[in-house]
């Protein structure tokens, strides 16, 4: 059956390195698009920096941000959401805190945290590429009373950063054992990610299949990480970059080459482009 929809991750997948999409990479989405196939960014990044992407590229279907905590359309409107009830946060923070790591919140507007972020962070180092309108917003709050009283239904993911394996292993166990009303999975080696039960790149997917009237077989799904795990398993055709952890390599039907190396492309021209 062809496919009518890709759903494609953005870091270590649609992104080089220098957080930039290719010339052969956009190429090969907008001839897909094109042929009349629907293209969606589909990430674990904050709606408003997606949204920077997808209009870079000219996409035009609706973006699936926050590993699936939010749907939304390109002009700004809301099709799905998932948000985080404030227990869910309060858990999350207190958990993370006790244990001394990094972890922020995210809405579609940007980072709530308690402490002012490193210079390496990857929305920091990203607002110094774009223009002041278009920056993501990085907000620092005194306490979580403000976090509480003022954003309230827009949280829609924890992340938390380790400064090894072994300690983030111990915390993501923690919580998975602790919160079972969250979905936790790591998008970065050294981070995870937490968003309320029922959010996942994988149940977007499904509700964008439905959106668009079509089947799993319809869809092709390209990721490398353990929150791409879902929606490559979701899909008629999972794709799994050169890149890719390995659990991700062995859920998913192709593998292609790595982000560096065109590895989006090289997936749509074999099972869309080529076959016309």
């Amino acid at each position: 059956m062809a496919i009518k929809l890709i759903c494609i991750d953005m870091d270590g997948t649609l992104l080089m390195d220098d957080h930039q999409v290719s010339e052969v990479d956009q190429a090969a989405i907008k001839a897909a698009v094109k042929q009349g196939v629907h293209v969606a960014i589909t990430t674990g990044r904050v709606y408003n920096c997606a949204r920077l992407y997808a209009k870079t590229i000219g996409l035009t279907t609706p973006i699936i941000a926050s590993n699936g905590a939010f749907i939304g359309g390109t002009n700004g409107e809301t099709i799905y959401e998932n948000p985080l009830l404030i227990e869910d946060v309060r858990d999350f923070l207190e958990i993370t805190t006790q244990h001394g790591l990094l972890a922020y919140l995210t809405a579609n507007f940007g980072l709530i945290s308690l402490q002012e972020l490193p210079e390496t962070n990857l929305y920091k180092q990203l607002n110094k590429m774009l223009k002041e309108d278009e920056q993501i917003q990085l907000v620092v709050l005194s306490s979580l009373d403000e976090i509480y009283g003022h954003y309230e239904g827009q949280i829609l993911k924890g992340v938390c950063l380790a400064p090894n394996q072994d300690i983030l292993n111990e915390v993501k166990a923690e919580i998975k054992a602790k919160c079972p009303h969250l979905e936790v999975v790591s998008s970065w080696k050294n981070n995870f990610e937490v968003m309320k039960k029922g959010s996942s790149k994988g149940e977007a997917v499904k509700q964008l299949t439905k959106y668009f009237n079509l089947t799993p077989d319809e869809v092709m799904c390209i990721g490398d990480s353990e929150n791409d795990l879902s929606m490559i398993q979701f899909a008629g055709v999972g794709v799994a970059m050169g890149n890719a952890t390995e659990d991700v390599k062995q859920a998913a039907q192709f593998i292609t080459t790595s982000n560096k190396e065109g590895g989006v492309a090289n997936a749509i021209e074999h099972f869309v482009l080529n076959q016309k």
